[in-house]
């Protein structure tokens, strides 16, 4: 029988960065495999290695700069034939990445995701580099037909691209471009395909998705999108991610109280609390605005579960107005904080600001937060004990233990209820009891 051209090919994938980082990565995947490749389980051991990178901040950059240079040093050793590296490193360095790591055979920026098996079989026909670009702005992802890489029973589904913010700190707009939403019935149809395929919790990814239908004319965006996803059959949870404070409307917050679909987890990324550093970080929010969203939203759904970012160390960030962060943490006491220090990025406003933190004051700064949340954190897991909770069952390990999450814990991000014996396969809901706690954890028992 006649061999195809890939038949002997195989391609392996290292993916970094964000969840929006997994659904491309996905999307290739399924590319690749679809256009005959042989997806290498060690990328070590493969033809071809395919990065996705993140550039975000610092150290993304530099968790992708090792990767690369891991594969480079495969390719030198004869390993691997060929590198391709893509995704949001290579939309912002573009052909400069190629100066630095002059034995990568193609960059790939985040507009030609979709032509990534071309790239392969040029590359594997040529010995120059190949660049392939585009302008992130006039690309509106559709990212039906994943080869999925976690659990069957739970997915990301992106409903936008870009950003419109222009936070003084944030290099995402120069990457990803301008906010774009996408078509309601494109998104339905990607939910559809992910439920067809399985998937009973659906986690709304963007990078503000209370901002989801403005550049569309949608009045109230958002409460329309959920009131759609809540119809979709065999659906159990929605959970929303990225809803920035000044987004979250009367409108949504009766939305979500009337679906029962949509769990009450707020993922809710403010920064800060201190009106001038939101004002220098060009944040549309304020001190009482936050506050009051919050008030709003406990009194509303008093089992709600609050998560945030916060960054600390941003130029002119004095002691006073650390103590000021350090207050409401304690006073607001979220569920869930990832807490980081403030990093210069090149091109962005901030970098050029006087009064820059030191970085030994900004590492204080993270650890103190942190310490004052890990008591927050550990406190709330232990006032949990006696409850009951419906728990989504995640994973098994080879004791029979297994792994699930009650609605406030979002997959890959937060803790996970832990169980010593389980009835259920993955992707099924059981009632527990919490017995214990074991620092941000929760040990269950199965009704």
């Amino acid at each position: 029988m006649k061999r195809s051209k890939s038949d002997s090919v195989t391609v392996g994938f290292i993916s970094l960065g964000c969840p929006k980082n997994v659904v491309d990565s996905e999307r290739m995947l399924a590319e690749i495999a679809q256009s005959g490749y042989v997806i290498a389980s060690d990328p070590a051991d493969a033809d071809v290695v395919v990065i996705n990178t993140c550039g975000f901040i610092e150290p993304a950059k530099l968790e992708a700069f090792e990767a690369v240079a891991q594969a480079v040093s495969w390719k030198k050793s004869c390993f691997v034939k060929k590198v391709i590296v893509v995704g949001c490193l290579v939309q912002r360095m573009g052909a400069e990445l190629l100066t630095e790591y002059p034995d990568i055979d193609a960059i790939v920026g985040l507009g030609r995701r979709d032509e990534i098996t071309t790239v392969i079989s040029r590359i594997l026909k040529s010995n120059k580099p190949n660049i392939y670009l585009g302008h992130s702005d006039d690309y509106l992802p559709n990212d039906r037909v994943r080869l999925r890489t976690g659990p069957a029973h739970w997915a990301y589904l992106r409903i936008s691209e870009g950003c419109d913010h222009n936070c003084s700190f944030c290099t995402i707009p120069s990457i990803r471009g301008r906010f774009r939403s996408k078509p309601i019935q494109q998104i339905l149809d990607e939910a559809r395909e992910l439920i067809d395929s399985g998937v009973v919790e659906l986690n709304i990814i963007a990078q503000d998705s209370t901002s989801w239908g403005r550049d569309l004319k949608i009045k109230y965006g958002l409460s329309q999108l959920l009131t759609n996803l809540q119809s979709l059959p065999r659906l159990s949870w929605i959970r929303l991610m990225y809803l920035y404070p000044a987004g979250i409307s009367n409108q949504l917050i009766d939305t979500v109280a009337a679906a029962d679909k949509v769990v009450h987890y707020f993922d809710i990324p403010i920064q800060h609390i201190n009106d001038r550093i939101l004002k220098n970080m060009r944040r549309p929010d304020t001190k009482k605005k936050i506050y009051d969203c919050l008030n709003k939203l406990r009194n509303t759904f008093p089992d709600c579960v609050l998560r945030t970012t916060i960054i600390v160390g941003f130029p002119g960030e004095t002691e006073l107005q650390f103590e000021e962060l350090l207050d409401f943490v304690r006073d607001v006491k979220f569920d869930a904080l990832g807490c980081f220090k403030y990093y210069p990025e090149s091109g962005t406003p901030a970098a050029q600001m006087p009064h820059q933190v030191p970085e030994d004051e900004k590492d204080r700064r993270v650890n103190e937060l942190m310490t004052v949340q890990q008591q927050i954190a550990f406190g709330k897991s232990k006032q949990r004990i006696g409850t009951k909770l419906t728990c989504l069952v995640d994973s098994f390990g080879p004791d029979g233990s297994a792994h699930a999450r009650y609605f406030g814990q979002a997959p890959q991000i937060d803790s996970v209820c832990i169980l010593n014996r389980c009835s259920v396969r993955p992707g099924q809901f059981i009632d527990t009891i919490v017995t214990g706690s074991k620092d941000y954890d929760l040990f269950v028992e199965q009704i």
